[in-house]
């Protein structure tokens, strides 16, 4: 427990204390004045310096305030006991308020504790814990068993396991070896490793994604914007209420005594303080963002999150977003040899080639390659390579190397790449690669169905056979093929201008020329594991782990987090009008308005909690 709210608890306690001692023992009028006025202070010292500051500061109307003004007035009544209690109650419910909060936000820390403490900085052959902002592009770090990675690199030497968790929101680890990029915020689990660094730390996946989070406030949701501004106007007209009720009764009905009705209108102050919209608005849409934090997908602002909530249209880029933007051998299809003997002679002739066609045959093949079966391997600019394996010359290429070669007639697949093999007797067979379909793209586009989405669409660069191939497999709506970046923005403009609903569009993507279309969206969802900086920078929501699906589990946080908003609002008001009215008709007491006060606030808050869980949302 922190030291602040042990005084508050003190302070509550002595309070108490001393308003038994004043109301129930029988002491001299102006012993229990002065025992009564002490515990008013105790409780209300730090109620009433707030309100007397912000009074010099020109912000008069808020909670301190409207509670100073209705206690001393009750003080002003002789009303000493229930000035004490209604002071009392109010320091109790703050306590419960910030235990609320802090509850919220502490479990908001814990989900994005991912801030490094220390580098392990090699120089001149020796180790050193500095700062990560100390480290320099280029330097070589160590990162060991249980430490978090401090800084983005490259891995130069070991192999371990990755805690992703706190990025991406996937439990499972991740392995990891030399060569391989890694990214700073992660826990290594197992093994040494020596990284190269490759960001300052200001421009580090880990420094970005706190940067996103803590910035994700200043954009307001609708709501909170009317919450802002409905409470500006509430509450000054509450205290011109409140003094006309005082004043205007008893002046103008005759037997009608100013004592009861100032009660009344400082009972009537008391119920209208609007803390508990306030505080338990924001505290929602803060709550939802960290929810959606812990799922791996990081909201740029309570807006976006808002905006969420009220989606009809989804675009998708199709590369890197639905696919995985990484080549895989589909197909081997051997015709004057067998599949594995055909796949072996394609991974021998591209085994000195770094082509990402070349390296996706090699790991078809799966086993390390004797470089001594290959001899006079020579490249055919724009067409393959010729090599002399096992003393046999292969070819490997396109239709083109083998139309040089005499071959025709050869088998065509529009929606793959073809690797055509050949040697010296004829043609050999096919290898057929082709970015494939991320395993969670069908989910994604029936999640969104299941959401209420009625549109979705794939934008791509890509040929019309490959576009229709994976529009068909994952159940999109409609796609569009062979476009350009510009044609990408203009097809959006289209959909965007003819939508019929008030839905919002979302676009996703994840390349830099997805980056003009993200911007310019209802709201721009971009895949930030392998996504290009541009594109993260243009989009409004980040999923941290590449999963397209993860959409419509943050439409759904959405939802629930403007109907938790909503509920807010909706009980507060109603509860807050219904005791007003109340009060004004002399049927509510003090205990009454600190109900409508202070428990609606915690009530309220205790609500904006439940943003926070989203387990079964994903």
């Amino acid at each position: 427990m922190k030291k602040k709210q042990k005084i508050r608890l003190c302070r509550v306690v002595l309070s108490g204390i001393l308003l038994i001692l004043g109301s129930l023992l029988p002491l001299p009028a102006i012993a229990s004045f002065v025992v009564l006025i002490v515990s008013y202070l105790v409780a209300g010292y730090d109620t009433l310096w707030t309100a007397i500051r912000n009074i010099c500061h020109g912000q008069v109307f808020d909670e301190n305030f409207l509670m100073a003004i209705a206690t001393l007035g009750a003080l002003g009544l002789r009303d000493y006991s229930e000035a004490v209690f209604v002071m009392l109650f109010y320091l109790v419910g703050n306590i419960f308020e910030d235990y609320a909060v802090n509850r919220s936000r502490g479990s908001i820390s814990e989900l994005m504790d991912i801030r490094p403490d220390y580098a392990n900085l090699l120089r001149d052959g020796k180790e050193e814990t500095v700062d990560p902002y100390d480290v320099s592009i280029g330097d070589l770090i160590l990162v060991k068993p249980g430490e978090r990675v401090p800084l983005d690199g490259l891995i130069v030497e070991g192999h371990s396991t990755l805690d992703t968790s706190a990025l991406t929101g996937e439990s499972l680890p991740q392995d990891i070896q030399t060569g391989q990029p890694i990214s700073s915020g992660c826990i290594n689990l197992t093994g040494v490793l020596k990284v190269q660094v490759s960001s300052e730390f200001d421009d580090s996946t880990v420094a970005k994604i706190l940067d996103m989070v803590e910035n994700a406030g200043s954009k307001k949701a609708k709501v909170e914007k009317f919450i802002t501004k409905f409470a500006r106007y509430y509450t000054p007209l509450v205290v011109v209420a409140a003094v006309l009720l005082a004043f205007i009764p008893p002046l103008l009905v005759p037997g009608q005594h100013f004592h009861e009705w100032i009660s009344r209108a400082l009972t009537f102050l008391v119920i209208s303080c609007p803390c508990a919209l306030v505080i338990s608005v924001p505290l929602a849409f803060f709550g939802g963002i960290g929810g959606a934090s812990s799922c791996g997908i990081l909201v740029k602002g309570s807006n976006y999150l808002e905006a969420l909530a009220q989606v009809d249209t989804v675009i998708f880029d199709k590369t890197g977003t639905l696919t995985t933007g990484a080549f895989q051998v589909t197909q081997v299809c051997g015709a004057a040899c067998g599949d594995d003997r055909l796949l072996e002679l394609a991974a021998y002739a591209e085994s000195y080639s770094d082509h990402p066609i070349s390296l996706s045959i090699k790991e078809a093949f799966g086993q390390s390659i004797d470089k001594s079966r290959i001899s006079d391997a020579e490249e055919l600019a724009g067409k393959g390579v010729k090599a002399l394996i096992d003393g046999d010359v292969i070819y490997a290429g396109n239709s083109k190397l083998m139309a040089d070669l005499g071959i025709s007639g050869l088998p065509v697949n529009e929606s793959a790449t073809l690797v055509y093999l050949a040697d010296s007797s004829g043609y050999l067979g096919h290898v057929a690669i082709s970015d494939t379909i991320k395993e969670d793209a069908a989910d994604a586009v029936k999640g969104l169905k299941n959401a209420g989405v009625s549109r979705t669409v794939m934008l791509t660069g890509d040929r019309k056979a490959v576009a229709e191939k994976v529009a068909g497999t994952i159940g999109l709506d409609e796609f569009h093929a062979e476009l350009l970046p510009g044609d990408k923005v203009s097809l959006a403009e289209d959909i965007i201008s003819s939508k019929k609903s008030k839905g919002n569009v979302v676009f996703a993507g994840d390349g830099i020329n997805d980056a003009p279309v993200l911007a310019r969206a209802d709201i721009g969802v971009a895949m930030g594991g392998l996504g290009s900086e541009a594109a993260i920078e243009a989009a409004d929501v980040v999923i941290m782990d590449d999963q397209p699906s993860k959409i419509s589990t943050v439409m759904k946080i959405a939802r629930k987090t403007l109907g938790i908003s909503k509920q807010n609002v909706v009980f507060a008001l109603v509860i807050k009008f219904l005791v007003l009215i109340l009060g004004a008709l002399g049927m509510a007491s003090m205990w009454a308005a600190v109900f409508a006060d202070v428990g609606v606030a915690v009530i309220c808050i205790l609500n904006s909690m439940r943003a926070l869980n989203t387990k079964k949302l994903a």
